[in-house]
């Protein structure tokens, strides 16, 4: 017995196949990085020790490994992994102002002749 259904799964696939996908735009390579979370921070500062400890762990268990060990910190003992955060939050937002600052600048052309 067929399935009811096979008309529409038939539409629904000619539909997908007549529309074109999008372009995504091209990523400009100057645009400021990201901030980094204090979390990144403190991967970053453990991911070796991590390695070194588990020298058997992929790359997956060593993420757990992380996440286990960032959990059971303290508030103290993440204190400069947050403070090092906000440092590069505030750098990332100074960039990025200035970067939208250069883009709007460059952007407008010489449209003051008329």
């Amino acid at each position: 017995m067929p399935k009811e259904t096979t008309k529409s799964t038939r539409r629904r696939a000619a539909d997908k196949a007549e529309k074109a996908p999008k372009a995504k735009g091209k990523k400009d390579p100057k645009a400021p990085k990201r901030a980094l979370s204090a979390y990144m921070f403190f991967s970053q500062d453990w991911r070796e020790r991590i390695k070194a400890e588990n020298p058997d762990a992929g790359f997956g268990e060593i993420g757990k490994l992380l996440g286990a060990k960032w959990k059971e910190l303290d508030e103290s003992e993440k204190k400069p992994y947050i403070e090092q955060a906000a440092r590069d939050k505030t750098r990332a937002e100074q960039e990025k102002t200035e970067y939208d600052g250069k883009k709007v600048d460059s952007g407008s052309g010489d449209d003051d002749d008329e």
